[in-house]
């Protein structure tokens, strides 16, 4: 399964780069690559890839920009005008460029490097699915007013959560959008808090509402359906629980429905815009936009990817929306000078080595202005050994599981306990798994403060928030005698943690 993800603030490196609303008109024009105007699009003479166009939200330009896709060999296959982007195929080599050179056009360029198929995400490690046999093992262990697995959710207890659900579960009011690789909502745990009327499948770019378009493909794309139990897995007597068992859940599902499960921009992009759209208060992220682990801002494909996706996610936070993600499993420090890249672009067989500065080249969406960036720490309230931070970057931090710190839990295992497809449980560990911790506190802020905006959420997230300060000791994560990383700043505030743990107790009293 692709890379459930990594990241830097853009707003904290380029002065300007989240006012993106007027579309990265800052940066260097790149129309001068375009074919000289009049010449006859070539259709069909190179691979079929995906694109988006980015444009002036008014309809003159909307209407001109989109006969210039069909002049140009493009095919329109979804159009978000209050964005103004626009998502549309072509096999012309030299559509990028060419729409680049319209009148109207901020950005444009191709979503990926491999031709469109029949469709990342940032948990660590294989599954852990525990078996019937286990389950009843562990089950015998459960306390009175315990769910039954509740003894192994050591992340629950870490949180507060096992006592902010007596005091309050969360609102039915409340929805969090799970934006990952599908939702399995016949799951026991999760069909009392799912809204199908909420949910979608975008992976095409445009929303499919069609009744369970929003589930996984197969068992093998379990990742949101973890993520969803993580969330809000009801107190009814089976299996786990979620840190606010009261909210809703809904699934919009963006993942390609093959072995790599890849994230594409356009896919993104809708599903921003259907949360928004939808009423959704708050979506998780526990990905990043492939195919580049970073997107830099001097490649035209790859600026047009962060303008469009932060159009998008810029637009459901004017509706309303807190948009959550997770900071990514590569252990760097996103406020470094330089951080080497050997893994983009993902979708293709040969992924370029790349030195790039973290300032400049965005892991999106978590980089996106507003978004609320999230590491992962382990039992002990430690950062994880894979976690990324960065100074500036990090908000605040969830259980995210480690296998390196040993809880005392009857399976004594690290990671993190949730559902999976075909009503099953299963361990799963990554900066993944804390991203859902944060959406499901901030559901709970949001439950009892039902007019706080998505800036106020964030602002009471951090207000919270437990913060251990920066290690004493040199980190090592692993326990191989390595210095891992480096944290700076201070108590309040720093690159591990940056604000601290949240804490879904505070969150209700």
């Amino acid at each position: 399964m692709a890379h459930l993800r990594s990241r830097r603030r853009l707003a904290l490196a380029v002065p300007v780069v989240l006012s993106l609303t007027a579309s990265l008109g800052f940066l260097p024009s790149v129309a001068s690559a375009a074919p000289a105007a009049g010449t006859v699009a070539r259709a069909a003479d190179g691979p079929n890839l995906a694109y988006v166009v980015n444009t002036r939200t008014d309809r003159r330009t909307i209407e001109s920009v989109r006969r210039e896709i069909t002049r140009n060999g493009g095919t329109i296959v979804a159009g978000y005008d209050r964005i103004g982007v626009i998502v549309a195929h072509s096999a012309n080599p030299d559509f990028g460029a060419r729409m680049r050179a319209v009148r109207g056009v901020d950005s444009a360029g191709a979503t990926r490097t491999a031709p469109l198929s029949a469709a990342g995400t940032t948990d660590e490690g294989a599954a852990q699915v525990l078996s019937r046999a286990e389950q009843a093992r562990l089950a015998a262990s459960a306390a009175a007013g315990e769910e039954p697995l509740e003894a192994d959710q050591w992340d629950l207890r870490a949180i507060g959560a096992d006592r902010a659900a007596r005091i309050n579960p969360g609102s039915r009011n409340v929805t969090v959008g799970v934006i990952d690789t599908g939702v399995d909502d016949t799951h026991p745990d999760i069909a009392p808090n799912f809204s199908a009327s909420q949910s979608a499948n975008c992976v095409s770019g445009k929303a499919d509402t069609t009744y369970g378009a929003w589930r996984p493909v197969d068992a093998d794309h379990y990742h949101g359906t973890h993520v969803a139990g993580e969330i809000a897995a009801a107190r009814n007597g089976v299996g786990v629980a979620g840190v606010a068992p009261g909210v809703k859940v809904a699934s919009i599902t963006v993942s390609q429905p093959d072995e790599k499960s890849l994230f594409y921009p356009e896919s993104v992009v809708c599903a921003f815009v259907f949360a928004a759209d939808h009423g959704i208060e708050i979506t998780n992220n526990s990905y990043y936009v492939d195919p580049w682990l970073y997107n830099c801002m001097d490649d035209p494909d790859q600026r047009a990817i962060v303008d469009a996706v932060n159009r998008a996610q810029l637009y459901a936070q004017r509706k309303g929306t807190l948009n959550v993600a997770s900071a990514g499993n590569s252990n760097h420090d996103l406020d470094a000078d330089a951080i080497v890249d050997d893994s983009s672009p993902d979708d293709s067989t040969t992924p370029q080595t790349r030195t790039i500065d973290p300032h400049e080249c965005f892991d999106i969406p978590t980089q996106l202005p507003g978004v609320v960036t999230v590491s992962a720490v382990g039992v002990k309230g430690a950062k994880s050994y894979y976690s990324s931070y960065g100074r500036g970057v990090v908000d605040v931090a969830g259980p995210g599981g480690d296998r390196y710190q040993i809880p005392d839990t009857p399976s004594k295992n690290g990671r993190i306990l949730s559902t999976m497809p075909n009503n099953q449980y299963g361990f799963l560990q990554g900066t993944s798994m804390a991203s859902p911790h944060v959406a499901a506190v901030a559901a709970l802020l949001k439950s009892a403060r039902p007019h706080a905006t998505p800036a106020q959420l964030q602002a009471l997230l951090k207000a919270q928030a437990d913060n251990p300060g920066c290690p004493t000791e040199p980190y090592d994560g692993d326990g191989d005698g390595v210095v891992d990383a480096t944290c700076a700043g201070g108590k309040r505030v720093n690159g591990f943690y940056g604000f601290g743990v949240v804490n879904a107790l505070r969150a209700v009293k």
